[in-house]
């Protein structure tokens, strides 16, 4: 079979394609945003693949479309479950006919979220199947086994790939498709309407489920127990592949040890039993939550079990900390913990000399119209006590000096509400809630309704640059077209507003300093639920091919274009300004604040 290096996000995509998905739906968010896409690459017509407003939408898509039989993939991030968890959890109940996973792509670190949450937990409490990948070439294959159990369970799935896994590549042989399975139709009946006495009886075939899951999963084969000894690690997803690394080293490599890999839950206690025999201790690694030591802790609690069992909660309470709390685990770290587990040191890498890297905060790209709109309101709104509520996307970076206009961000769409909640504290402080053309379109609306309808008095900032920027670039309803390629007409969000009911709405585009901070100044005089709508497309999907130009005998070296914009195409040379011509977009706000005017605009072409 032929070989492809791919990334584990397209390896995923493939293996969805390989298995005979019919039904792609999902809200772009990194680490997951590219297996949709690759769905939609390799698309060749027999799949319908959407972005959906939300998670929640997206999954709801699914649910009708394996009502009907068809093999269904949702995608989403870990903090995407959250927004999707209503329909998910009651569709458990309910059941569906075809299959359907739900991909959930954790991020440790964080590296792009706002929080750590473990999926693993979510599918315990959930009640639900889970399929964790250790690598892409697994991952590859997995995703077919969890189609399989979706459909022989009549219940969702999850696929629950972290960061390392989406975003790694390896070599992956690809294999020939399975059999499609045409979807069956939609069958009426009484089961797909939940009432609670059927939720009531549906409740203990989720039980039994669980249990003849897990007895199944004990025979896995993606669930792993090999070797011997009195020393036992336990572990999955990536850390799984860490672990055979560090044991594979020369210093370790001859190591007596029984290894459990865990790959799919319900816990498959059959195994883990098994494994348990004749150990005396058992060191757990994985990321994030402590699932796999918890259940092997209950398994030793219940059955008597004389094992010590070494992991996050247990190096929490002894101090040992060889498993982290929180962050993602490395070949290194993980290593590390295993030498020390055995009682070993490994021997210190050699060290080479490297310059220190140089320190790279994120900031607002050079020409992002979100650095224009943040300072037009701060400028217009200086001397007057304001709070700046934030939102989930690139514009979250505003709270970077110099701007520091970002004072809350929590979730997708709370800026709106909670600048609600401040107001109601705070009466006599004027209330901007940022928030984006995607996100405005995701969680955004609801929170304007409501403001509309308690009469709350605040500022709505929705910054529409045209695309979903921060996650690739990704189609939305503002931009009229589908991941499909269909042509469907904008959605404005103007009128969406106007017919809420908001009380003023002025557009305007931000890099027109003078009416921007008008416009501005316009709103905070007025009362009710006002909307300034800042509209200029991000500068990945525009660009004016223009380029500012500094007059050094003009400059006075005031510092003014950097201290006060923080634009990152501009520093300071011999104490004058001067101006990278390879990142400068031209957008010309650095001219309208500089005062001995000795920034000049140049006309080009892209």
């Amino acid at each position: 079979m032929p070989k492809k290096l791919l990334m584990g996000n397209e390896a995923i995509a493939l293996g969805a394609i390989r298995a005979g998905v019919s039904v792609v739906t999902g809200y772009p968010g990194t680490p997951s945003s590219e297996v949709l896409e690759t769905v939609a690459k390799h698309n060749d017509g027999s799949i319908y693949v959407e972005w959906s407003v939300n998670e929640k939408s997206a999954l709801e898509v699914g649910a009708g479309a394996a009502y009907s039989g068809a093999r269904v993939l949702v995608t989403m991030k870990q903090v995407g479950l959250n927004v999707a968890s209503d329909p998910l959890m009651n569709l458990n109940y309910i059941g569906v006919q075809g299959g359907m996973v739900v991909l959930v792509a954790d991020d440790p670190g964080p590296i792009s979220s706002q929080n750590e949450q473990d999926t693993r937990s979510f599918s315990k409490f959930a009640k639900l199947a889970l399929f964790d990948p250790s690598t892409p070439e697994e991952a590859y294959t997995m995703i077919a086994d969890a189609f399989a159990c979706s459909e022989k369970y009549g219940k969702p799935v999850l696929f629950r790939p972290t960061t390392r896994v989406c975003h790694s590549c390896a070599s992956v042989e690809i294999l020939e498709n399975l059999p499609k399975i045409k979807p069956a139709g939609f069958k009426k009946d009484p089961k797909w309407v939940i009432f609670p006495r059927l939720a009531y009886v549906n409740k203990f075939k989720l039980e039994e489920n669980l249990i003849a899951m897990s007895d199944e999963f004990s025979g896995y084969e993606k669930n792993i127990l090999v070797g011997k000894g009195k020393k036992g690690i336990a572990t999955g997803g990536v850390s799984y592949t860490y672990a055979r690394e560090a044991l594979s080293n020369t210093e370790l490599k001859n190591t007596d040890c029984k290894l459990l890999k865990i790959s799919a839950m319900p816990f498959p206690e059959k195994l883990a039993l098994e494994f348990l025999h004749g150990l005396d201790e058992v060191l757990v690694i994985e990321e994030l939550d402590p699932v796999i030591e918890n259940e092997l802790v209950r398994l030793c609690g219940l059955y008597n079990l004389k094992v010590k069992i070494l992991g996050k909660q247990a190096g929490m309470a002894d101090k040992t900390n060889l498993i982290p709390i929180a962050g993602e685990n490395t070949a290194d770290s993980v290593a590390k913990a295993i030498a020390s587990f055995f009682g070993m040191t490994l021997p210190e890498p050699v060290k080479r000399e490297l310059p220190p890297l140089p320190v790279r905060p994120p900031v607002l790209c050079a020409g992002c119209p979100h650095r224009a709109s943040f300072f037009a309101v701060k400028q217009a709104a200086m001397g007057k006590p304001s709070v700046f509520t934030g939102d989930i996307g690139c514009y979250t970076l505003g709270n970077a000096q110099p701007l520091n206009m970002v004072d809350t961000c929590l979730c997708m769409g709370a800026g709106i509400t909670v600048a609600q909640g401040l107001k109601r504290v705070e009466p006599d402080s004027v209330h901007f809630a940022f928030i984006g053309d995607s996100t405005f379109f995701h969680t955004g609306i609801p929170g304007v309704i409501n403001a509309v309808y308690n009469q709350t008095d605040i500022i709505v900032v929705v910054l529409d640059n045209s695309t979903t920027a921060m996650t690739g670039n990704q189609p939305h309803p503002g931009m009229g077209v589908t991941m499909m390629g269909a042509n469907t007409g904008k959605i404005s969000i103007e009128k969406i507003l106007t017919a809420i009911g908001v009380s003023a709405l002025i557009k305007v585009n931000p890099l027109d300093q003078k009416a921007a901070k008008e416009a501005v100044r316009t709103l905070i005089e007025q009362k009710g639920v006002r909307v300034l709508l800042f509209e200029s497309p991000c500068i990945v999907i525009s660009k004016s091919g223009n380029k500012a130009k500094i007059d050094k005998t003009k400059c006075t070296g005031c510092k003014a274009c950097m201290v006060k914009y923080g634009c990152p195409a501009i520093s300071l040379e011999s104490g004058k300004a001067e101006i990278n011509s390879t990142v400068c977009a031209g957008c010309g706000v650095c001219a309208d604040l500089c005062g001995p005017e000795a920034i000049k605009i140049e006309a080009g072409s892209v």
